[in-house]
């Protein structure tokens, strides 16, 4: 069995800290610092001057800095590698499928797969994706369309959505510097 990482790094991003850790093979893994089954402290040794890893602080520059190339999951792309059981591999390889400004649902996802009725079982792996951003998982939703299930944080979909332009127009923010005032539903009741 190949080892899960052999070396790492780490970036800042407009979302947050990145911790991006590489094996023999890729890529195979980047993690939000506060994203849920984040690694912890990895016990090999940061190498900032690996190719791969400063080939992909560089891929995910460009990105945030709006390169539609990486967002439509083309080349620069690091070669990745995560691991996983041969499901999630598969279920991370059609993530790879849906371009930048487009969305899916996970049951959409499920049936691309050949599996509709393992729609539970695809957003457990697309949930466990351990290289967010660059595998997008962040462009799948909900059956009725709604922002749900990214391990990163719905800020950070919604932000990445919004940066990509594929966020549905239901669910874009306003474009309105100032929000409307909330408005109180409550009935008065006279005294």
């Amino acid at each position: 069995m190949k080892p899960l990482h052999t070396a790492w790094t780490e970036t800042d991003t407009p979302l947050g800290r990145l911790l991006i850790a590489r094996n023999a093979e890729g890529l195979s893994g980047l993690w939000f610092e506060d994203q849920k089954y984040h690694p912890g402290a990895l016990a090999v040794p940061r190498d900032d001057a690996d190719p791969l890893l400063r080939d992909t602080v560089a891929a995910v520059r460009a990105y945030f800095a709006g390169d539609r190339s990486l967002a439509l999951a083309q080349p620069p792309l690091p070669r990745m590698s995560p691991t996983g059981t041969a499901f999630q591999r598969a279920v991370w390889d059609a993530l790879l499928g849906i371009p930048a400004g487009q969305t899916v649902t996970y049951g959409q996802l499920a049936a691309r797969l050949g599996r509709p009725d393992a729609v539970r079982a695809v957003a457990a792996a697309v949930g466990r994706n351990p290289v967010s951003v660059l595998i997008p998982c962040h462009r799948v939703l909900g059956a009725d369309g709604s922002l749900t299930g990214y391990a990163g944080g719905l800020h950070r979909k919604e932000a990445l959505l919004t940066l990509e332009g594929g966020l549905p127009a239901t669910l874009r923010p306003s474009p309105s510097k100032n929000p409307a005032p909330r408005r109180n539903n409550k009935q008065e009741v006279p005294a």
